[in-house]
């Protein structure tokens, strides 16, 4: 994945999610592919334990039980290192999986890295994107500029529609 630098380069709607290891907090190797056959959801966040990743990492944990039921596994990543996800995971309780990215393949490849703004500097990071991603592995739906405390909820309702239609028809 290594030419365009431009927003067309980011992964959409319809197409294959880019498969990919990286480390969770635990040290374990995770990959896409494994959950070949399972819903995913994975949530690309700037970093551990401050304020707005901790209320959107707080409303997965929340969720997480539903998410579950629905059939979804969730998968969140960051820049930050496995010991740091560690860190965050204990203190908040969270029951999902934290993909270290510290070598920044994952946010490329996804097209989720590039220029920020805070408080009138500039500076390149993680762009708060989440990706729900098919049994397939085909991308059906992406969200920019989530809103940190009600997008597990969204991100819920999404995976209840994904399932209902997925569903075969029942003969009648």
């Amino acid at each position: 994945m290594g030419k365009a630098k431009s927003q067309s380069a980011a992964v959409t709607v319809g197409s294959a999610a880019p498969d990919f290891t990286a480390p969770d907090q635990h040290g374990h190797q995770l990959s896409l592919s494994q959950f070949r056959g399972q819903v995913v959801v994975l949530y690309f966040y700037p970093k551990d334990d401050t304020p707005g990743c901790t209320k959107e990492a707080c409303g997965f944990r929340d969720q997480h039980e539903a998410l579950q039921q629905a059939g979804a596994v969730v998968l969140g990543v960051s820049t930050d290192s496995p010991a740091s996800h560690q860190k965050f995971a204990r203190k908040y309780n969270l029951p999902f999986s934290l993909l270290a990215d510290e070598g920044r393949h994952l946010v490329k490849a996804y097209g989720v890295w590039g220029k920020k703004k805070f408080m009138g500097r500039e500076y390149e990071g993680t762009h708060r994107v989440t990706f729900l991603i098919g049994p397939d592995g085909v991308v059906r739906q992406v969200w920019q500029d989530v809103k940190p405390a009600e997008h597990a909820a969204e991100v819920l309702a999404a995976v209840q529609q994904l399932q209902a239609e997925s569903r075969p028809a029942r003969a009648g």
